[in-house]
């Protein structure tokens, strides 16, 4: 009779955790409007035109400035690299008319890569 009740209470203890287990995933919610979506669009490039390289009038082996023009002439974000590798310059865009000034100058002779970065 003991092992009876034993095995009764096992079951019953077994079937509450049960039950209660089923209540508590049938009680999670859901927002009513859920979206998910794939897209793409095409990244057009800038067009760069009249480079100039403005050199340093106290020491002209060194690159001070380059200017240039951008079209279309709406970016934002826009950077030039003088040598492979080499440090990242910060440009201006007003209009599609960009200035980089190039702090610490570049030898000109070092420089051998034109590498123009630009975002809207």
């Amino acid at each position: 009779m003991k092992k009876s009740h034993r095995i009764s209470g096992i079951i019953l203890i077994a079937l509450i955790l049960t039950v209660a287990t089923f209540a508590f995933a049938a009680a999670n919610t859901l927002p009513t409007t859920t979206s998910a979506g794939d897209g793409s669009e095409t990244i057009s490039g800038y067009d760069i035109t009249n480079i100039d390289y403005v050199l340093n009038t106290t020491d002209p082996s060194q690159i001070s400035t380059v200017t240039f023009n951008i079209t279309p002439t709406d970016a934002d974000s826009v950077s030039i690299q003088l040598i492979s590798g080499g440090a990242w310059f910060s440009c201006t865009n007003t209009a599609g008319s960009v200035s980089c000034p190039v702090t610490g100058g570049v030898a000109a002779q070092a420089a051998d890569n034109f590498r123009v970065v630009a975002a809207d």
